[in-house]
């Protein structure tokens, strides 16, 4: 297998280049960084659902959608991105799809070890701190008789700007969402004080997937690369590709594995109920509840919220916790009752 280091490639390229090789037959471990910012949505995803595409055509942030899986994602050069491609019937990798993300995630959970930062994969997709943070997110896919496998060192991270081009129904949720990032989401800056340098981390890396993929030969991008990444790049592009609909409905935002913020709202006879929710291993870790509804006394919605914190998200737990809230502090909440409020959180009595 081979190695390709491309440094720092013009925003789409950086990842039209391993659509481009799998294509092509290319067997090997890619490392690349984008040269500018770019907005990018996951195989599966609603482009105008999941991000504000207005927002980032003004602010001459581009948006691709990819062939493999994930969510929606901020890339700048902060990011050092290994893409690995393989022939889907080579003996090197295992045999069944939820090996493989455990499998090629040695490399970056050692080379994260290398630099004193010590991590785990964590399943489906994460590498995580010893502290349960995520710093790095993985995603996989078939790309014609190729497997791809694409993963991200994170030397540093823009949470304002990946949190500002998000589709959010509005300013409060997306806040919510900053606040999440920053509490769950880590960098090789955070975690040491400071940044290593790019080929520092470059040069780890290939020998820890050395160790997983066997003898890495240094080879350069074939010459035909870039004319099937121009020809990829006016199919991914147009708006058939980009603009495709899916039947899945985002409700919110994975931060990490077990942690999302959800948003979901419920017009009940009182009014319009909208939530947003922190969500972990199941549980309301945090809630925000607002609306055009009415309720006495007017300070009870703040009450209502910190007695739904840290409860599973069960109809037969929730339900009782708000009517008990409601009768010990005689609250009023005229055409809103216990059971508008599990609609608005999306949850079945």
């Amino acid at each position: 297998m081979y190695f390709l280091n491309l440094g720092k490639l013009p925003g789409k390229q950086s990842m039209l280049v391993f659509h481009a090789l799998a294509r092509m037959g290319f067997e090997g471990l890619v490392l690349v960084s984008p040269k500018v910012p770019l907005a990018s949505i996951g195989y599966f995803q609603d482009a105008e659902a999941e991000v504000d595409l207005d927002y980032c055509a003004k602010a001459g942030i581009p948006v691709m959608r990819r062939e493999v899986g994930g969510g929606a994602t901020y890339l700048d050069e902060n990011q050092i991105f290994y893409q690995v491609i393989y022939n889907k019937d080579n003996p090197v990798a295992p045999g069944r799809i939820s090996e493989i993300y455990e499998w090629l995630s040695q490399a970056p959970v050692e080379a994260y070890g290398e630099f004193g930062i010590e991590t785990h994969f964590r399943p489906v997709n994460d590498i995580v701190t010893r502290e349960g943070r995520k710093i790095a997110g993985e995603g996989g896919g078939d790309i014609e008789d190729s497997r791809v496998f694409v993963g991200g060192i994170l030397l540093d991270f823009d949470y304002g700007a990946m949190t500002r081009m998000l589709k959010v129904p509005d300013e409060k949720f997306r806040d919510k969402i900053f606040k999440t990032m920053e509490e769950n989401l880590t960098t090789m800056r955070r975690e040491l004080g400071s940044a290593p340098r790019p080929d520092e981390v470059e040069k780890i890396l290939i020998e820890k997937f050395e160790k997983v993929l066997g003898r890495l030969e240094h080879a350069k991008l074939p010459p035909d690369t870039i004319s099937k990444m121009t020809e990829l790049e006016k199919w991914f592009t147009s708006d058939e590709f980009l603009h495709r609909k899916t039947p899945r409905v985002p409700k919110g935002v994975k931060i990490r594995e077990g942690v999302e913020v959800l948003y979901s709202m419920y017009k009940a006879r009182g009014g319009l109920i909208r939530t947003a929710q922190e969500v972990e291993k199941k549980r309301i870790k945090d809630v925000t509840i607002s609306g055009d509804f009415t309720m006495f006394p007017r300070d009870a919605l703040s009450g209502l919220e910190e007695e739904l914190r840290e409860v599973e998200r069960k109809g037969g737990l929730l339900k009782p916790r708000i009517e008990r809230y409601y009768e010990k502090r005689n609250v009023e909440s005229p055409g809103v009752e216990s059971s508008d409020y599990l609609k608005a959180l999306d949850v079945n009595e």
